[in-house]
C-alpha cells in the first residue's frame, strides 16, 4: 500500500537542496543533444527544452531574488512586477544550448549567493508581499515556489523529451505514461 507523502516544512536547507542541483541536472539533460530533441515541442503554442531553459534564465534576472528583495523591503506596501512568461523567444534568439547552459548556471550561483547572504530566519519567511494576480505570498511560498518550478521545468523537458522519441516506443507505449496528454507548462 502506497502512503502519501507529507509535504516538507519550507525551509531554505529543502529549497537549497533542489536549487543547488539544477544547473547539473539541466547541462546532464541538455548539453550536446541532437537538434530534434533540443528545439522539438509537444505542438503550437507549446514549448521546446530550448525555451524552457531560456524561460528559467529570465527567472534568475528578473523573478526570484527581485521579488524576494521586495518581500524584505517594501512588504505589501510594493506589488511585484509582472513576470514575462515568454521574454525568453526574443533573448535566446541566435544562442545555443551550452551558451545558455553556462548563462543559467553562473546567474544561478550568483543567486544563491545572494540568498545566502540574506541569512533569513523564520520571521523573513513569514514576511509578506505581493503578487499582482495572486495577491498576498510569503516569502516562504515564493522560496517554495522557485524549487518546485525548477523541479516542473526539468519534468516538462523530460516529457518534451519523451514525446519526440514517443513515435519509436511501438507497444511499450502503454507503459509509458509520459507519452499520454500533454499537460500544463
Amino acid at each position: 500500500m502506497n502512503k502519501a507523502l507529507d509535504p516538507l516544512p519550507v525551509d531554505l536547507e529543502s529549497v537549497l537542496a533542489v536549487l543547488e542541483r539544477t544547473p547539473a541536472t539541466l547541462g546532464a539533460l541538455l548539453a550536446d543533444l541532437p537538434e530534434q530533441l533540443e528545439r522539438g515541442n509537444e505542438g503550437e503554442q507549446s514549448w521546446s527544452p530550448f525555451d524552457v531553459l531560456g524561460h528559467l534564465i529570465h527567472g534568475e534576472r528578473t523573478d526570484w531574488i527581485p521579488r524576494l528583495r521586495i518581500i524584505l523591503e517594501h512588504g505589501r506596501s510594493r506589488e511585484f512586477e509582472p513576470f514575462d512568461r515568454f521574454a525568453q523567444f526574443e533573448a535566446s534568439r541566435g544562442r545555443g544550448v551550452e551558451d545558455l547552459l553556462d548563462d543559467f548556471e553562473a546567474l544561478r550561483a550568483t543567486n544563491l549567493r545572494m540568498l545566502e547572504a540574506l541569512d533569513l530566519g523564520p520571521e523573513d519567511l513569514a514576511r509578506r508581499g505581493r503578487h499582482p494576480e495572486l495577491g498576498e505570498v510569503t516569502a516562504a511560498e515564493l522560496l517554495a515556489t522557485w524549487a518546485v518550478h525548477d523541479l516542473n521545468h526539468i519534468a516538462q523537458i523530460s516529457r518534451i523529451m519523451a514525446k519526440q522519441l514517443g513515435a519509436q516506443v511501438g507497444p511499450w507505449r502503454a507503459y509509458l505514461p509520459v507519452l499520454g496528454a500533454r499537460e500544463g507548462d
